[in-house]
């Protein structure tokens, strides 16, 4: 018998009871080749998400540079500065906003693809600057193509990974994330702010490479009936000795039961709003934490502190321990559970990578590309007034009214957890989607 996802006690349920699923020794068999695979997919997509973490935290070493500038066209004032920091949200916003056409039209490997583009002319911008315009529309870029990767990667991640390791790779995004701000730190020390830019480019290059051999997402090929190409990308994802037809079996039956998009109207029945609003309040109190604006004026921050070390050397050591947090993360998500680590551990062990990969699990398969990128774009909204008023709070009433705000919002995000968040460790994408339809328990009483 199937754990209740809420804890609640109730009848088991079977998603596609008539069909028993492979024995345990049957997929221990072959799953160190179906992993391989599907762990090289894994790290072709999620590049896109390094260059999106090197790109957020890129004005942390910059602004203190331009703003003791002696080039006029580029020196900053702290209003530009506050505008160069939090513009890159806005082309998150926007880059989410298209994910949610995207997504589902192009799917979500191409989709992925199609962000280097704007990244790349993003950092190319930036690395040539003669004017804030061009730093400016540089950042817009690069945050557009990030905001596209934000709504896509966790999709396409969690869509071809085995629930046994859906957790430690739904861990990745954030994972490379966290490592492509590192890198970015690490770099500052390094480089000058022109050549960050230039080595900005580098994982764009090799994440379109890398994806031109990596297949679509099977139901993503399914939804658009193109049966034969979803088997055969299955087929290779969990490799040539795995029989893959009960699975492919259970992704065909969920795909058909919703070849339709979701209307406005069935927006509104419990088992398609609920899962889209549990998604879109953690991704809102993500970022209502604060975790954006302490990224992007990092180094700045410091500045501001009596810390013994140089700010651009404390900014590397807090991306060390980020980085060591999601390792954690991923390495214990599958054991202890979701909910688990959203209670006990901080931002990047919990809120980081959890509400990513739930974000890409209790959403709908019908409205799942729409969804991810409304969750996106509310999520970078919300961040780009957070992290365009930081500056002003920050120089009108201290660091500490900004951070007391957030602390209150960790209390409201704990309360959330164990009100609404549901526990899917183990269980299949249908699975997750079968218990929205029971109704067994009201997910947000």
């Amino acid at each position: 018998m199937q754990e209740p996802l809420l804890g609640a006690e109730g009848p088991d349920y079977d998603t596609f009871p008539e069909k028993p699923p492979p024995s345990p020794e049957d997929r221990a068999r072959v799953g160190a080749l179906q992993n391989k695979r599907v762990f090289l997919a894994t790290f072709a997509a999620v590049l896109g998400n390094f260059s999106f973490g090197y790109a957020l935290v890129y004005t942390s070493p910059v602004i203190p540079a331009l703003e003791h500038s002696l080039d006029p066209d580029l020196h900053l004032t702290k209003s530009q500065a506050s505008w160069f920091g939090s513009v890159f949200t806005l082309g998150a916003a926007a880059g989410g906003l298209s994910a949610m056409i995207l997504n589902d039209f192009l799917g979500r490997k191409l989709s992925i693809m199609f962000s280097a583009v704007p990244s790349a002319a993003g950092y190319a911008l930036m690395a040539g600057a003669h004017g804030l315009w061009m730093l400016l529309l540089g950042r817009t870029l690069t945050g557009f193509a990030g905001g596209l990767t934000a709504a896509c990667i966790p999709v396409y991640v969690s869509e071809i990974a085995p629930p046994g390791v859906r957790g430690a790779l739904g861990a990745t995004p954030q994972l490379m994330a966290v490592f492509g701000s590192l890198s970015l730190y690490a770099l500052g020390l390094l480089l000058p702010w022109r050549w960050l830019a230039v080595a900005g480019e580098a994982p764009v290059l090799v994440m379109i490479l890398l994806l031109s051999f990596m297949p679509n997402s099977p139901r993503f090929l399914l939804s658009r009936g193109r049966d034969e190409e979803a088997l055969r990308a299955l087929a290779w994802l969990r490799g040539t000795d795995a029989d893959v037809h009960w699975e492919f079996e259970q992704i065909q039956d969920n795909v058909r039961r919703q070849s339709s998009r979701v209307s406005w109207a069935e927006a509104r029945a419990p088992h398609v709003c609920r899962p889209i609003a549990v998604a879109l309040l953690m991704r809102l109190l993500q970022q209502l934490t604060g975790i954006t604006p302490i990224l992007v004026y990092l180094q700045s921050i410091f500045d501001s502190t009596a810390v013994l070390l140089p700010p651009k050397d404390d900014a590397a050591i807090v991306g060390a321990v980020r980085l060591l947090s999601v390792l954690i993360a991923a390495l214990t998500m599958d054991l202890a559970g979701r909910k688990v680590l959203l209670f006990v551990s901080g931002y990047a062990m919990g809120w980081g990578p959890i509400t990513w990969l739930l974000m890409s699990e209790v959403l709908p398969l019908r409205a799942r590309g729409v969804a991810s990128g409304l969750c996106v774009l509310a999520s970078w909204l919300t961040a780009f007034v957070l992290t365009k008023s930081f500056l002003p709070v920050v120089s009108a009433f201290g660091l500490q009214v900004p951070f007391f705000f957030f602390a209150a919002i960790c209390l409201v995000s704990l309360v959330f957890t164990g009100c609404c968040v549901p526990e899917t460790k183990g269980r299949s994408l249908e699975q997750i989607e079968s218990f929205f339809r029971t109704g067994r328990r009201s997910f947000l009483r």
